[in-house]
């Protein structure tokens, strides 16, 4: 490790050594799709995460299912672990080696199996990226709407049971998945869920494997719902005095039930990153940056209320950004804002923590987190999907500097005790993984947690799946 950090977030783990046989093995499978090269494995031992580099002693690149089971077969006679990798865009640590073993990279797996327009409906391979998918489909008429802001692959976004910014109104992708493919611990492929929209079969698999962020089995194919692209949309921003007027008026827009498709926060620290670096111009104060879906009079309409509504809480300069290139060129900044809050501070890492609350307690947190991010001298900003009360706050810390991690770290955790407080979660969307383990027992109880390993016990007696993450054994 490059620095010291509270106990809580570093778990000792025992690494567990591929050996000479399995290597052998994948080799004569594999060929030069399997590597040991330090540079590899450094790449896939690393994520957004300031965790340092944990690398696996291998890589092994898949295109198919069945080369998927090959890897995972072997795993399971040897007892070594393995850790499927499909972008490396998570933010807590998911793909971070820490017992050693393999790494499973599924980026080549980028087809389109099947797609049904006519029934809404479309299934992947695991290495889809969502914007490869948008843009094959564009044809169709039809979106997949689920955009959380790194071009994540799916499979990743499935395991990790992420989200985004139109999460307000088109859910998560708990509610956007029908059915899986998945590769169990022991090698053998199963499939979860049809292809209708509803289903009272048994046990729900496909949720048990949605948001198990690959501790229970590696995601292969992927079947989502699509959408059809709206008639009319329109975006518009509308700035504030401070974050408190900003959230108020998020709050009413909820509680008042206007449809809009997404409705995201950015701090005064936040605006001032994304005009950094994507040249936009924006004023500098806290911001919402809102669009509306449907047909050219509903747009109006939502346009209109909102526009009422926002300017009772102080809202100023709204203004719309109507065309497609406008449009684009502010979500594009949105989705770039980590990296954009990153190079304001060169030299830095982020340390994250994405809670969400129920609404009516959203100004509560927020105001409470800014206070104390505000004392402690650190850097930070915030962003968030707050029309589903779920915002980031990100500090930037020097790297390797061990107090500044540590106080960082102790604000991360007083922000996610008002969460479980306020009846909110630990995380929004990106998931358990090493960060969060001690903020799930304190969020969900000891007793649900211990049902949660008996689950990963049977499913995988050997811990060989993405092992040390959301608990230890």
């Amino acid at each position: 490790m490059n620095a010291p950090v509270p106990a809580h977030v570093w778990p000792t783990f025992e690494p567990r050594l591929v050996p000479a046989a399995m290597l052998a093995a994948l080799r004569q499978r594999f060929g030069t799709r399997c590597s040991t090269a330090a540079a590899v494995c450094e790449q896939h031992g690393r994520d957004e995460s300031p965790y340092p580099v944990t690398p696996p002693e291998v890589v092994v690149f898949c295109e198919s299912t069945a080369e998927v089971a090959a890897v995972l077969r072997l795993a399971d006679e040897h007892a070594v672990p393995v850790i499927p990798y499909g972008t490396g865009s998570s933010l807590e640590g998911h793909l971070l080696a820490v017992q050693g073993g393999v790494s499973v990279d599924v980026s080549a797996m980028t087809k389109i199996v099947r797609l049904n327009p006519e029934d809404l409906t479309v299934t992947v391979q695991a290495g889809v990226t969502r914007e490869q998918l948008n843009r094959e489909i564009k044809d169709t008429g039809l979106f997949f709407p689920i955009d959380p802001g790194a071009n994540a692959s799916l499979g990743g976004m499935a395991a990790t049971r992420a989200s985004g910014t139109n999460a307000v109104r088109y859910g998560t992708m708990r509610e956007n998945v029908l059915g899986l493919t998945v590769v169990t611990a022991s090698g053998e492929t199963i499939r979860t869920g049809t292809r209708a929209k509803k289903s009272s079969a048994g046990y729900d698999l496909t949720r048990l494997f949605v948001g198990s962020e690959g501790t229970l089995g590696v995601i292969t194919e992927v079947t989502l719902k699509l959408y059809p692209l709206p008639e009319a949309v329109s975006a518009a921003i509308c700035h504030f005095k401070d974050i408190a007027g900003a959230v108020d008026a998020t709050i009413q827009l909820t509680q008042v039930g206007v449809p809009i498709a997404r409705c995201e926060l950015l701090d005064v620290n936040a605006v001032r990153a994304v005009n950094a670096q994507s040249k936009l111009g924006l004023r500098e104060s806290p911001m919402l940056l809102m669009e509306f879906h449907g047909s050219a009079a509903s747009v109006k309409e939502q346009a209109e209320t909102v526009q009422a509504i926002a300017s009772d809480m102080g809202g100023e300069d709204f203004a719309w950004a109507s065309t497609p290139e406008e449009r684009t060129r502010l979500w594009t900044a949105r989705h770039k804002a980590y990296f954009a809050g990153m190079q304001m501070n060169p030299g830095c890492r982020t340390v994250t923590t994405d809670t969400c609350v129920p609404i009516s307690r959203l100004a509560e947190i927020i105001d409470a987190s800014v206070a104390e991010a505000d004392a402690s001298g650190l850097p930070y900003y915030i962003v968030g999907h707050v029309g589903d009360g779920n915002f980031h706050l990100a500090y930037l810390v020097k790297d390797g500097d061990a107090e500044q991690r540590a106080l960082a770290e102790g604000m991360s955790l007083r922000m996610v005790q008002r969460a479980i407080a306020l009846e909110g979660t630990c995380t929004g969307e990106h998931g358990i993984g090493l960060h969060k383990m001690d903020f799930l027992i304190d969020e969900a109880g000891a007793g649900a947690v211990e049902m949660m390993r008996q689950i990963k016990r049977a499913l995988d007696p050997k811990n060989i799946m993405n092992p040390g993450k959301i608990f230890t054994l």
